[in-house]
């Protein structure tokens, strides 16, 4: 039986000396596969939801599962662990280290997390053959791979982090405002090659943006609630 990707229940979160939860969720499931979009204006909670699901925040109250771990009983250690371990992560700025090439940028997951070194190898053969794969699904050219980070465009610097979140076949792919820096055709064509790319590894995908223009991407769209649990969209 195929784990959920997400699994909210009864969740309400808050910051300290904060009055009242800054959102509450009854429900929302997501299952492996799927692709899922958080929308919401900004200061509605959409980056603390994600720090929830990333396991960087637990909630006051509910349950948030990812590939069916209750992340909320996982000491922070465990957290960080399995963090590396299942998730890829794709910042808003990016985080690429600006003095590593963009090889040496999209292997990191492989050389920090054992897990991501043998999905790569069983999967691919080797490291390198599932950087190859990713940078020819996510347009990077090889004259690009041994060039340094900070020499790169926008555009460039965010496929490289799209490739880096998917080396080594996590099962989950997080994205806060992942196109914020890009036009909108750059945009739309970053989307594309980020979702095909995850599907063709069965990789679920949770993007946050306050763009509703792009929801139409994706398999399910949650918007956040005002004080009031809602239940996902079809």
């Amino acid at each position: 039986m195929t784990l959920a990707a997400l699994e909210l229940q009864n969740i309400e979160f808050s910051w300290a000396q904060q009055p009242k939860p800054l959102f509450a969720i009854a429900e929302l499931t997501l299952q492996q596969g799927e692709t899922l979009f958080i929308g919401g204006p900004s200061g509605c909670g959409k980056t603390s939801l994600l720090s929830l699901i990333t396991g960087i925040q637990v909630p006051q109250h509910g349950t948030c599962k990812v590939l069916g771990t209750a992340m909320n009983l996982l000491s922070p250690s465990d957290r960080d662990r399995f963090r590396g371990e299942h998730l890829g992560l794709i910042f808003q700025q990016f985080n690429l280290l600006p003095f590593l090439t963009v090889q040496e940028n999209i292997e990191l997951p492989s050389k920090l997390f054992d897990r991501r070194f043998k999905k790569s190898t069983e999967l691919f053969g080797s490291v390198q053959a599932h950087v190859d794969r990713l940078c020819d699904a996510l347009h990077l050219e090889p004259a690009l791979r041994q060039r340094r980070a900070n020499l790169l465009s926008v555009g460039e610097q965010q496929r490289v982090a799209a490739a880096r979140a998917l080396l080594g076949c996590p099962s989950l792919i997080v994205a806060d405002e992942p196109t914020s820096a890009l036009d909108e055709e750059n945009k739309i064509d970053f989307l594309n090659l980020l979702l095909s790319t995850a599907s063709a590894q069965n990789t679920s995908v949770i993007t946050v943006s306050h763009d509703m223009r792009i929801a139409s991407k994706f398999d399910r769209v949650f918007l956040m609630p005002r004080r009031e649990p809602q239940h996902v969209l079809a």
